[in-house]
């Protein structure tokens, strides 16, 4: 792995941010910028889901939108300007019952007085070798970030659950069509979307249906389905696949150290407060319901305020 990288503060930091997308970097910059000692552990890779976001266009500031990897980077920067400190590295334990709480990555132990959770949630895919080729070339998970994208083209979304049918309609206002695949033989989500999605259309259903192959080089052309009843594959035409299988919070390091739902999401108190005082929580891994990036951010400013105000009464 070469030489490890040497922090400016090697003891212990005022706030420590677990996790570098939208809502850890942006409580970066409000914690450096409050004259905190910061340190954000990014986890690999670094930069959340936005760094396979081909182009953000519902971020406010950006009129003709803006890459994903541009905005990480951007954000990152704006961290770095204000002091903060970015160790590109993976968090291996935590101990939040010591005061400060330890912090390793690695060999390295680092100290936290305060700690803001901000791993996010990742999506879950099918596996398959494809898909992760052509992921961010047609590949995605979010048609409420990427449906303008499909103007007037061909898409198909996978999945038979709430957030399949929401995608589907998300998708239906600026798609030419819209084809939901599922390989049960009816839906999960609730009547009134599939009411929805039944009486739109520009929204078919692919029933007991499976995804083999994802199609195209440079980009997705198409699918390779299969039918699990009669065994029969098929090629169907797209330009662009939703995968809405559901996410998984990034928050097996807390696991018996934090309070978690069953889902494991970070059961939140007031906001952005964790069931341990000095440990925030911001972004995706407490939020299985909006998962953008505007409210990720706020969520990281949020963290951030609170942590200050707590550290202040420490004084």
């Amino acid at each position: 792995m070469g030489e490890v990288p040497k922090l400016r503060n090697p003891d212990t930091f005022d706030v420590i941010i677990i996790g570098s997308g939208p809502a850890g970097l942006t409580a970066a910059i409000y914690a450096s910028r409050a004259r905190l000692e910061t340190l954000l552990i990014t986890g690999s890779p670094w930069g959340g889901q936005l760094m396979f976001t081909a182009v953000v266009e519902n971020f406010p500031g950006f009129a003709e939108g803006v890459l994903g990897p541009h905005l990480m980077k951007n954000m990152q920067q704006q961290a770095r300007r204000f002091g903060a400190e970015i160790l590109f590295e993976d968090v291996t334990e935590v101990d939040l019952s010591t005061d400060p709480f330890m912090i390793h990555s690695g060999d390295r132990t680092l100290r936290g007085r305060s700690v803001i959770i901000a791993t996010g949630s990742s999506p879950k895919w099918l596996g398959l070798d494809s898909e992760a080729r052509l992921r961010g070339r047609g590949v995605a998970t979010c048609a409420t970030c990427d449906a303008p994208l499909f103007m007037d083209k061909k898409t198909a979304v996978v999945g038979g659950g709430d957030e399949a049918v929401e995608e589907a309609l998300a998708l239906a206002e600026f798609a030419e069509k819209v084809t939901v695949i599922h390989r049960r033989g009816s839906l999960r989500a609730t009547k009134i979307l599939q009411e929805r999605a039944f009486q739109n259309d520009k929204i078919r259903f692919l029933w007991d249906t499976m995804i083999q192959e994802f199609l195209g080089v440079e980009k997705v052309e198409g699918l390779r389905l299969q039918n699990v009843k009669t065994g029969k594959e098929f090629e169907l035409a797209v330009d662009g696949v939703f995968i809405a299988v559901g996410y998984k919070p990034n928050t097996d390091l807390f696991k018996g150290k934090l309070e978690l739902d069953a889902n494991g999401y970070v059961v939140v108190h007031d906001e952005t407060k964790t069931s341990v005082e000095g440990v925030f929580v911001a972004g995706d891994a407490k939020d299985p319901r909006y998962r953008q990036v505007v409210t990720a951010a706020g969520d990281g400013c949020k963290a951030a305020l609170d942590a200050e105000r707590y550290l202040r009464r420490l004084q």
